[in-house]
């Protein structure tokens, strides 16, 4: 199913919409490219060419024409900009999680108060302007779990995804699937641009994410995920966003 929410002649359409924890929205697209920012909670965004996360305070790209399905975790705020894909010649052309400025936040929001039919010429222009030349800078943040296409790799990631506490070591699982640890190396690589070891870590981190914004401990999501104590969990937290998990959900930009 695909949707179009932009008036004719309309570059952006901005809408504010409040989810609850386990909602929903089934596999769809849109004619016009799009960048949900949560003020709230985690979205979880589903393609056929992976998993992407967007924890509180950031936002997700997703260029037109893209299928794509929604889960809510935690009470979201999503506040949403349609987007005309030649309003400028250089918008993000692939899905991302992106980091959202202060300034742009702001556009956003004041965007939102802004009459479909602003007079040209004025502030309201001005400000959509300005909101437009905002998206071409986004900058892209590591939140996205890739999907193999090649039936026997997509089976491996959806068992791992499923037991995600376990160690899940290279040499392992070349020996379950009786190849070798450089064939199943390399087969991973070319399948989902990622190294084995940092798609498992990255799909403990999308999961964690996940849990944390449900409201589960540090200790538990830790545990849960196969770590020794909390400190290691919070150290790979750390080395991949920068921040402890309870300085991430508090930040807002």
């Amino acid at each position: 199913m695909q949707h179009n929410f932009l008036a004719p002649h309309q570059a952006v359409a901005p809408l504010a919409i409040d989810y609850q924890h386990g909602d929903s929205e089934p596999a769809h697209s849109h004619s016009c490219s799009q960048l949900i920012h949560t003020l709230s909670g985690v979205v979880e965004v589903h393609t056929a060419l992976g998993t992407w996360m967007v924890p509180p305070g950031r936002g997700v790209w997703l260029p037109a024409h893209v299928e794509h399905s929604l889960r809510f975790i935690g009470g979201v705020e999503a506040r949403t900009l349609f987007v005309e894909p030649l309003a400028r010649a250089d918008l993000p052309a692939q899905c991302q999680v992106v980091q959202i400025s202060p300034l742009l936040r702001e556009l956003i929001l004041t965007s939102l108060t802004i009459p479909v039919d602003y007079l040209p010429g004025g502030r309201d222009e001005r400000i959509m302007e300005l909101l437009l030349d905002e998206l071409r800078l986004l900058p892209s943040l590591p939140l996205h779990l890739p999907e193999p296409k090649e039936p026997e790799l997509l089976a491996l990631t959806q068992q791992i995804r499923a037991d995600l506490c376990s160690s899940w070591e290279l040499e392992d699982v070349a020996q379950r699937m009786e190849i070798s640890s450089r064939t199943l190396s390399r087969r991973f690589q070319r399948e989902t641009g990622l190294r084995f070891s940092d798609w498992v870590r990255q799909a403990k981190l999308l999961e964690a994410l996940n849990q944390l914004a449900a409201g589960v401990s540090v200790i538990d999501v830790a545990l849960a995920l196969g770590y020794d104590s909390p400190s290691a969990f919070s150290a790979m937290f750390r080395r991949l966003l920068g921040v402890s998990p309870s300085e991430y959900f508090n930040q807002t930009n």
